[in-house]
């Protein structure tokens, strides 16, 4: 009686599984899409926290916030840790950083960042890095790996950027259903 049971449970759940809708086992795969925008590092309005003197130069931490448009389209607030190297004309900024926004047309999402790394040559101008939101908080789940391109700064003194990259939805489609 208990092995006819369990054959009757298998072959209920095969039948189950098999007469989902199409749409519902697709929803649950996997997307990677291409993503590709820019954003406004609003230097100007960062909150200095401390700033301590080195022997090259200084650590200073503050809390600051970007604009992101094109694929990723919201804000990110971050707190950096910026490490100014001033006789090797170097900085290089570290630190925690949330998403709140869009993804290629997603629900909205929030997703978390403590790995990015962005280096800026001092003397050059030029800056890239790289941006890791793989930690969700909340909306459609997504990974996103991003590279980024310093572009100049505006006249207020904003750094202004591009980035391109790859975002995976994970779990749900990505319009949050």
């Amino acid at each position: 009686m208990i092995a006819f049971t369990a054959v009757r449970l298998a072959a209920a759940a095969v039948l189950v599984l098999s007469s989902a809708p199409q749409g519902e086992s697709q929803r649950h795969r996997p997307a990677t899409v291409r993503v590709a925008g820019s954003g406004m590092d609003l230097l100007n309005t960062a909150i200095i926290h401390s700033q301590e003197q080195t022997a090259t130069g200084m650590i200073q931490r503050a809390t600051e916030s970007v604009e992101l448009t094109g694929s990723l389209k919201g804000r990110v607030l971050y707190h950096v840790t910026s490490v100014f190297d001033f006789v090797h004309g170097t900085l290089v900024n570290t630190g925690e950083q949330v998403f709140s926004g869009t993804v290629a047309g997603s629900a909205p999402v929030l997703v978390h960042d403590d790995q990015f790394r962005f280096e800026v040559n001092l003397v050059t101008g030029q800056e890239s890095g790289q941006v890791y939101l793989f930690n969700h908080i909340a909306g459609p789940k997504v990974r996103c790996k991003l590279d980024v391109v310093g572009t100049g700064m505006t006249a207020e003194g904003n750094p202004t950027f591009t980035y391109t990259g790859e975002c995976t939805f994970r779990g749900e489609s990505h319009d949050g259903r």
